[in-house]
């Protein structure tokens, strides 16, 4: 008989090449030096598809939606995703502006680097939001232009396609799927990138770089649980239902969203919870959970945000107001395009770290927390959508307040009209 083999998963296996890339580093630094060439070829591969990975996920994400039957509920759906997105980058800029987690290893990790900042008017950097040439901002990789062509594209194919799905849109869906398999293919380097590139910084710079980062999550996970307090009184006080049930109700989502740092993987409870312990209706939570994966990643909007602002801390950049509402927008604008694959904070932050004009090396100054920042991204995305889901279902008399205030679960299939 064949015997089971018990492979280490991927976040497992970051995590220890995290460790033996310090002691590499630590006691061999002439060698880790000359490995380094490992880590800039896997952030290359990284980077080689993401253009393609963000055009394809937000033509599809928005290409898929039904607008012309949308109607009320997908309207207040989308309005209340793109609020609570922008805000949780904006919460997260705030965080990293007030505190400063990155000043307290600015000068061990990138002494001398020159990071230049471009200072422009509100009107100005609304205005580069919009592409002129967006085969010119595919070939350069910038993300903003991507997203909002995407945009609009993805709503134009939905238009198109009201009479049965386009074989364009199907085709899309099959590429984004290769692209998907292609990212996944190039993480299974991921160990080997890390370790490189851990070992070369840690050669560069000492131990000291890593201590620093516990002050930037512990500060990551305080903005994340206030936020998520700011959100739960909220839907309290609009939905009128006491936190405590609340609280209590959604804690099986939001222990499988901490365990499994995944959001597809806490979807079917937070489907399942959401009708028969806070009594959403069948069509709010089928339409707004399921969209939120794609279009309501606040989790992902706050860490792409303050990690932002914190990278520029760490290398000196000089961040005024127009700089941090750009990083806010661009964190908001890309959580949109999030696909859900392994290792997706470092990919995250490969997206967003060269458009500020940081150096791309950066990211794996944060791989030794991938695990505990997914942890705080995952529970904030799955409870944010349920929150949305909440607020939506409110709004257009779609919830069930027996359910909802009841300290036992229904199962509203059971009920009778």
């Amino acid at each position: 008989m064949a015997k089971n083999k018990k492979t280490l998963n991927l976040t497992a296996q970051i995590m220890i090449a995290v460790v033996l890339g310090g002691l590499f580093g630590y006691f061999l630094s002439g060698w880790a030096e000359r490995t380094a060439f490992l880590g800039e070829i896997f952030l290359r591969l990284i980077q080689m598809g993401i253009v393609l990975l963000i055009l394809g996920q937000m033509v599809a994400a928005m290409g898929s939606l039904e607008i012309h039957k949308l109607g009320r509920i997908g309207l207040r759906t989308i309005v209340v995703f793109l609020v609570s997105s922008t805000l949780a980058s904006a919460w997260g800029v705030l965080f990293a502006a007030f505190f400063q987690p990155g000043k307290s290893i600015s000068g061990t990790v990138a002494p001398g680097v020159d990071v230049e900042t471009v200072q422009a008017t509100f009107s100005e950097l609304l205005i580069g939001f919009f592409p002129t040439n967006i085969m010119q901002s595919l070939s350069e990789g910038t993300i903003v232009h991507i997203v909002v062509f995407g945009a609009f594209f993805g709503i134009a194919l939905s238009l198109k396609s009201s009479e049965g799905e386009l074989s364009i849109l199907k085709g899309l869906k099959e590429f984004n799927g290769v692209i998907l398999k292609m990212i996944e293919l190039i993480m299974k380097l991921a160990p080997i990138g890390i370790f490189s590139l851990i070992a070369s910084t840690i050669s560069k710079y000492g131990i000291n770089v890593v201590r620093p980062l516990l002050s930037y999550l512990l500060i990551y996970a305080c903005a994340t649980l206030l936020f998520l307090i700011v959100w739960e009184v909220v839907v309290s006080v609009y939905c009128r239902v006491p936190i405590v049930t609340l609280t209590r109700k959604m804690g099986k989502m939001s222990l499988i969203a901490l365990a499994s740092t995944s959001s597809a993987v806490a979807l079917p409870t937070a489907l399942e919870d959401s009708q028969k312990k806070l009594g959403m209706s069948k069509e709010v939570s089928t339409l707004v959970l399921p969209l939120g994966m794609s279009l309501n990643s606040n989790g992902a909007a706050m860490f792409m945000a303050l990690t932002l602002t914190t990278i520029g801390q760490i290398y000196g950049a000089h961040h005024g107001m127009n700089d941090f509402i750009f990083i806010a927008v661009l964190a908001t604008l890309t959580s949109l395009a999030s696909a859900v694959v392994p290792g997706g904070g470092l990919i995250a932050l490969s997206i967003v770290v060269p458009q500020m004009g940081l150096p791309i090396e950066s990211i794996a100054i944060f791989a030794g927390v991938e695990w505990f920042t997914g942890m705080i991204r995952t529970i904030l995305n799955v409870n944010s959508d349920v929150f949305s889901g909440l607020v939506v279902a409110k709004s257009v008399d779609s919830l069930d307040r027996d359910i909802l205030l009841s300290e036992e679960d229904f199962d509203p299939a059971a009920r009778t009209e």
